[in-house]
């Protein structure tokens, strides 16, 4: 097989080499993301004398929305174009280029660069994000007994990166000591906003030399991309790459006209139009695999896909709220002090990571055992399971807003300047137990049962179709906070549950019919070759076994 190394490499914990190379790399590529996430909304809402941007609640959450779900929507065309005319390889060296580049323009004391700095690291997250788990797969043989714990091994380097990632902004972009340093020297304190981004420069700078570094190690794996045998399938690969840049450079064209001669375009008037393009995306790319499916198992596979899709939009939609009003309700209306220690508001999504790293062994076990049983939940269920623990983890949250004081008989549940922060941060860490076991029952499932419903020939498609599914979810958390600035945390916790709940009982609905549908061709049928062997199912297109991709943090 190309591209696999032989079984016999156990040089990293009885794993192949290179897995400790991609590990690192992606542990740095997690944190220099969830780095800057962390406090992102917050430095985009601050006021501009503390060093922040002056944005609304509504205009940085709209802001935050695009840029996240850029970063994944940005996998479609980052996964395509390695596949046909990079390599994988060479594409996660460009993207982790990208993320350091963009980042570095975000630390420069220049707000003109804030847009391009977070454009040029969507890119560069598109490129690096879908092929770096690729080339994971492909440093294992099909038959390879590793593979299902080489990629446990891969998960939580994710998961250690986004863990750390959240002290940044608690010991620098945050941290009144660091400000104090800062002028201590004679430099302005609202230089820790930028020292930040730099540190997330950083991170990746060092997991960009360590995959140098380890480069060799790493054999064919993601080396070589697979070009189409046929010469008029490659030309129109070539046509299809140059439409993309002619598009892209068409719509900065176009904006760049209409914000100048039309009218101005405002931030939520891009955000609007994006979200518009994203649900057309969606429905563009399903009925295009329900149109080109060959017979009906295909069809099936297809339909079966839908609930998946709804269930990824709806949780990560929830679930990333943490980076929008969840960030901004720990920045304003949660106590800074616990248990001795003093902790910034964008150190609370480190809990996430952590109680990941506890509970991940704990899930898994459960789920082993409930399968020997044969009591092990099926995808679909596993999904609305998920859904129902989401509206827990939001109910847990609204006892603590009755326990916020008023100032002048407001309810600071709709004043964001409260300058009193009286909620005990128990409740966000009984939020986030919560949320994590949601997400144990939906993020690792998911898109493994997406890549084994896959037809061979449409795996990289269906792939992009998952992150697609990310991308929309991560605009509905940025824009989520639009809704909290206008009605308050009460209403949109509310909505959230019933709206948690409403797609759980709709789940638990499908689940018998997609499982009678599916028959034995169900969540476990085997996963498709071109996950792991995209040059043979170019040439041939028949399955081969390959273990789950983990899930985690996206």
């Amino acid at each position: 097989m190309p591209g696999a190394p032989a079984s016999q490499d156990t040089k990293f914990f009885g794993h192949p080499a290179g897995l400790k190379t991609l590990f690192f790399t992606e542990m740095w590529e997690r944190l220099s993301f969830y780095g800057a996430r962390a406090f992102l909304l917050i430095y985009m809402t601050k006021e501009v004398g503390l060093g922040g941007l002056g944005m609304s609640d509504a205009t940085g959450g709209a802001v935050l929305a695009l840029y996240l779900s850029s970063s994944y929507l940005l996998s479609l065309p980052g996964g395509w174009i390695a596949d046909r005319f990079l390599g994988q390889r060479r594409a996660v060296t460009i993207g982790g280029f990208g993320i350091l580049i963009g980042n570095a323009m975000l630390a420069l004391p220049i707000d003109s660069l804030f847009y391009p700095g977070l454009a040029v690291i969507a890119v560069g997250t598109g490129f690096l994000k879908p092929n770096i788990s690729t080339i994971v797969g492909q440093l294992y043989r099909p038959d390879d007994i590793r593979r299902d714990a080489g990629f446990t091994i891969y998960y939580m380097g994710i998961n250690v990166g986004a863990g750390i990632a959240p002290l940044i902004g608690m010991l620098i972009a945050q941290n009144q000591g660091f400000r104090q340093l800062l002028s201590n020297h004679g430099m302005d304190p609202n230089l820790c906003w930028r020292v930040g981004f730099a540190l997330v420069a950083v991170g990746m700078a060092v997991g960009l030399v360590q995959y140098a570094f380890g480069y060799r190690v790493l054999g064919e794996a993601g080396l070589h991309p697979t070009v189409p045998s046929e010469p008029v399938k490659a030309a129109r690969d070539r046509k299809v790459l140059v439409a993309i840049a002619v598009g892209l450079i068409g719509l900065v064209v176009l904006g760049f006209v209409v914000n100048r001669f039309v009218f101005p375009l405002t931030e939520n008037a891009l955000v609007n139009t994006f979200g518009v393009g994203l649900a057309i995306a969606a429905i563009v790319l399903f009925t295009g695999f329900r149109r080109t499916a060959r017979d009906a198992g295909e069809r099936k596979r297809v339909i079966a896909m839908i609930p998946l899709f709804i269930g990824c939009i709806a949780f990560f939609g929830l679930f990333e709220q943490a980076a929008s009003t969840l960030s901004l309700y720990a920045e304003r209306l949660v106590h800074r002090d616990y248990l001795g220690l003093h902790i910034v508001a964008s150190a609370y999504q480190f809990i996430n990571s952590g109680f990941v790293v506890l509970l991940a062994s704990a899930f898994a076990v459960m789920w082993l055992r409930l399968a020997k049983r044969g009591k092990e939940p099926s995808t679909v269920n596993k999904f609305a399971i998920g859904m129902v623990l989401t509206a827990v983890s939001f109910a847990v949250l609204l006892p603590s807003l009755s326990t916020i004081s008023t100032v002048d008989g407001v309810n600071p549940d709709y004043l964001f300047a409260f300058p009193y922060r009286t909620v005990s941060p128990n409740y966000l860490i009984l939020y986030y137990f919560v949320a994590t076991c949601s997400e144990l029952c939906i993020s690792p499932v998911g898109l493994s049962s997406f890549s084994r419903l896959a037809p061979a020939r449409l795996a990289g498609m269906v792939m992009g179709t998952w992150f697609l599914g990310i991308a929309i979810g991560e605009y509905i958390a940025g824009r989520a906070a639009e809704v909290s600035a206008a009605h308050g945390y009460g209403f949109l916790f509310a909505v959230v549950i019933i709206g948690s709940l409403v797609v759980a009982a709709g789940l638990f609905l499908v689940a018998p019919a997609i499982k009678r549908m599916l028959g034995n061709e169900g969540p476990e049928v085997e996963l498709p070759r071109a996950i792991v062997e995209p040059r043979a199912a170019e040439s041939d297109g028949s399955p081969a076994k390959e273990a789950p991709a983990r899930g985690g943090q996206p």
